[in-house]
């Protein structure tokens, strides 16, 4: 999967989002806290055992008034993907590239642009529950470690749990961030309280759903038996050219669902099909960021 083709393509992407964004995809938002870095914020009053060098010397020249300096620091950028390997993701299309593969590779592209920023990265594979972890990580010199991780994978349990995998995440107590969900979003109990509950304890959510082309518009008919692939339920029906229309518009609906949601609560999110090249999705997102023409 991992091959000198597509790491050649993180390359290219990773030099592009350098020259056009700055540190700025993925809304790259450094964290801010007060200390001893060198871009100034405020001043506050002198208090007897304050550092003299801080001392704004000027102000006390011309006023006599003896003001501290106070300046912000910058914190690492620390990126969360939550990678969905629930069974779900196994649809493939007729290439033989599946959900999953494709969720691997955007993981992939975005964390080397995210390491090469020298922002700190980690992956947490989930479905039922959160199936493995790779650590923090800063520095391209990383991304082969990275790919080694995700390379031997396999889709996992038995449903799509969200907002129970969020939940165990957050108790590790992990240091706020972007959350990057890879995932089709096929979960039973809906995919908005795990994103509620991210955005809750000040983490900054984006949603990146993917489908494959026959799961938005399938073109079966007859009499079929279908069987949900995570939990083994099976089901007869019949399906007829209005059977099609309406889960055509269901489908629809619910991908136009994501997008409100996201919208309505500030969330980056974006939504493709397998049948887009990984690179050329990733370019796309550029473009919504306004970055590239």
């Amino acid at each position: 999967m991992f091959d000198s083709d597509f790491l050649k393509k993180l390359e290219y992407l990773s030099l592009v989002s350098r020259r056009v964004f700055r540190g700025q995809l993925l809304a790259q938002k450094r964290t801010k806290k007060l200390g001893s870095g060198v871009e100034f914020a405020d001043h506050r009053d002198y208090a007897f055992g304050d550092d003299l060098r801080y001392l704004d010397w000027n102000v006390y020249a011309r006023l006599g008034n003896r003001l501290i300096k106070r300046f912000e620091e910058e914190e690492d950028l620390h990126i969360y993907f939550f990678l969905d390997c629930s069974q779900s993701m196994s649809a493939g299309n007729a290439d033989g590239l599946t959900k999953f593969d494709y969720a691997r590779q955007i993981t992939a592209a975005l964390a080397y642009i995210a390491l090469s920023d020298l922002d700190r990265v980690s992956v947490f594979p989930f479905a039922d529950k959160i199936y493995d972890c790779f650590p923090l990580t800063r520095g391209k010199q990383h991304i082969l470690s990275l790919l080694r991780f995700l390379e031997p994978l396999q889709t996992a349990g038995t449903t799509t749990d969200l907002s129970g995998c969020v939940k165990e995440f957050l108790h590790r107590k992990q240091h706020t961030g972007l959350a990057i969900i890879v995932s089709d979003l096929f979960a039973p109990a809906g995919f908005q309280k795990a994103v509620d509950t991210l955005r809750y304890q000040k983490f900054e959510p984006n949603l990146i759903q993917i489908h494959d082309a026959a799961e938005a518009v399938p073109d079966i008919l007859g009499d079929r038996q279908l069987t949900d692939i995570e939990t083994g339920a099976v089901r007869n029906v019949t399906i007829s050219e209005s059977v099609l229309r309406q889960y055509r518009q269901k489908f629809a609906a619910f991908l136009d669902s994501v997008r409100k949601y996201s919208i309505g609560n500030g969330n980056g999110c974006t939504i493709t099909s397998t049948s887009v090249p990984f690179d050329e999705m990733v370019l796309r997102m550029m473009r919504e960021a306004g970055g590239v023409k």
